[in-house]
């Protein structure tokens, strides 16, 4: 071989070294740049992952807060209903107590005061011997109705106005306002 050829083939042989060089060097740059891209893509998603977990995480606390929310309403409900079950059966032994009579009396009163000029009080007839010095006094006739339990009704002239005094409406009427105090008592 010529020195020419020798020269030719060393230029030959550098070129393709810097050839080869130059191609290894934009591999690692590609190789590089997609590695950071991964990385970032990765990165990304881990994050939205994260994000999403907590949101997730945020929702089910919430419905457990939401679950024992009702719960605890539900239950102060229940509890509330036993305590005015209990209030009911003591109103409803009261007519068995020694003080019913005098009970009876000023609900009695109180519906006579409510309707002015009442012709009629009327009554469970198991009340009526309660009633007699009152309506003699009053001169209102007594009636007897099975159905009116733990109170009286005074009754206008010609039955056309009537005012119902009994223990069980009155409870039914002021439950609200009762049943917040309850509860303000046994949960403050």
């Amino acid at each position: 071989m010529s020195k020419l050829e020798a020269i030719l083939s060393q230029e030959v042989e550098a070129e393709i070294q810097a050839l080869l060089q130059e191609a290894e060097a934009k591999a690692e740059a590609i190789k590089r740049e997609a590695e950071e891209k991964a990385k970032a893509l990765l990165q990304a998603r881990e994050r939205a992952l994260e994000a999403q977990y907590r949101a997730a995480l945020r929702r089910a606390e919430s419905a457990g807060e939401l679950l024992v929310a009702t719960a605890r309403t539900q239950a102060r409900g229940e509890v509330l209903e036993e305590v005015r079950r209990r209030v009911r059966e003591a109103l409803e032994a009261l007519p068995k107590k020694p003080e019913w009579p005098e009970v009876v009396r000023k609900l009695a009163l109180e519906a006579l005061e409510a309707l002015p000029g009442a012709k009629a009080l009327v009554a469970n007839p198991e009340d009526l011997p309660h009633l007699e010095a009152l309506a003699k006094e009053r001169g209102v006739e007594l009636k007897p109705d099975p159905a009116l339990r733990l109170g009286v009704r005074a009754v206008g002239a010609e039955g056309k106005t009537q005012v119902e005094n009994s223990l069980l409406a009155r409870l039914d009427r002021a439950w609200d306002a009762l049943s917040s105090k309850v509860a303000q008592a046994l949960w403050g």
